[in-house]
């Protein structure tokens, strides 16, 4: 039997709290520490009987873990990281990589020369059902792919807002929310070659957008929407279509449409629309619902992350990976601020 791999996390505000739940339930790993110099992260370290730091040098200068979760504001991602990996700790950056293209380049490189894991956090690749649907478009039922569409239509209340940052720039759903879907976006459609976009703020006024329309141009030739607005009151975006989360209340509905030559395919749903003789705007549909095996994505993520610190595994979405998103929203508000187009 091997003994359990020794996680900390970094940052205990909503996602670090998720993370440390679910490295306690992993049969893998055990909580090492939390590091967070409130007082509720003393709190949530004394219910999980783990020691709390006051930040990560004396989380580091203190039992070594086996690896490290940053689960900080996005503008501390990249010190933070860079000191995981100055210690030769692999380490799982929660989205979006860092809060600069320029720290999200220095966070991979540092990795890369010094050989130690970086892993990022858009857990939602970790999802059965996102497996599922790029198996299918993989195995050529949906033909060649010409069209993705991908919506993020909410309403964000009003006392979200309370919080100064979240008025901030940066701090709107291109930064906060985006990165997820351009991630999947990218896994499920391939490289982004060009963007365009516009944003508004007119319903509150805040520095930070909350609405975006953005197109987007792939190296293989598909076109893409993305629309997304936190000032929607609408059904149709992944917290409420996949039951992912449980504070959000889910709906029958869809947020992902992938339009191919010999088919269609929506997601969460999983339905596949095609014409069963001849393909044309006259013939009837078939329609076939696939099933996926549903799984709280954030708990596979502890359990592969567990794997690479092992080094049984690399990780499924490495800091190449997270760099290439953050490369696309900066090329979304490069485009919305000039309105020109931006080539990747």
């Amino acid at each position: 039997m091997r003994s359990p791999v020794r996680i900390a996390v970094l940052g205990a505000g909503l996602i670090g709290r998720r993370h440390v739940e679910h490295i306690a339930a992993c049969p893998d790993a055990v909580l090492a520490a939390i590091a967070d110099p409130s007082p509720a992260a003393r709190e949530l370290a004394e219910r999980y009987r783990a020691p709390c730091f006051a930040d990560i040098h004396a989380l580091i200068d203190g039992p070594r873990p086996d690896g490290i979760i940053v689960a900080t504001p996005n503008a501390l991602h990249v010190e933070h990281a860079l000191a995981a990996i100055e210690a030769r700790i692999p380490v799982l950056v929660e989205k979006p990589l860092a809060d600069t293209l320029e720290g999200a380049e220095q966070l991979v490189a540092a990795a890369e020369a010094a050989s130690v894991p970086l892993a990022v956090g858009h857990h939602r690749r970790h999802n059965p059902m996102i497996q599922h649907a790029r198996r299918i478009i993989a195995e050529g039922q949906l033909g060649r792919i010409v069209a993705v569409h991908s919506f993020f239509w909410l309403m964000k209340p009003d006392d979200y807002f309370d919080v100064p940052w979240r008025r901030e720039a940066g701090a709107g759903p291109v930064l906060i929310n985006l990165s997820h879907d351009i991630d999947l976006m990218r896994y499920l459609g391939g490289e982004v070659a060009a963007v365009q976009a516009m944003d508004s703020h007119e319903v509150r006024g805040n520095a930070a957008e909350e609405s975006c329309v953005i197109t987007l141009r792939f190296e293989n030739g598909a076109l893409g929407t993305i629309t997304l607005s936190d000032t929607a009151v609408a059904p149709w975006s992944w917290e409420h279509t996949t039951g992912e989360n449980p504070v959000y209340p889910q709906t029958d509905q869809s947020c992902y449409f992938i339009g191919g030559t010999e088919g269609s395919l929506t997601v969460p749903k999983l339905e596949l629309w095609r014409n069963p003789a001849k393909r044309s705007w006259w013939e009837p549909f078939e329609v076939t619902r696939h099933v996926a095996p549903k799984a709280d994505p954030l708990p596979l993520q502890i359990a592969q992350f567990v794997r690479v610190i092992r080094g049984e595994e690399q990780p499924l979405v490495p800091g190449r990976e997270g760099l290439a998103a953050m490369r696309v929203i900066d090329a979304v508000k490069r485009a919305a601020r000039t309105g020109e187009t931006v080539r990747l």
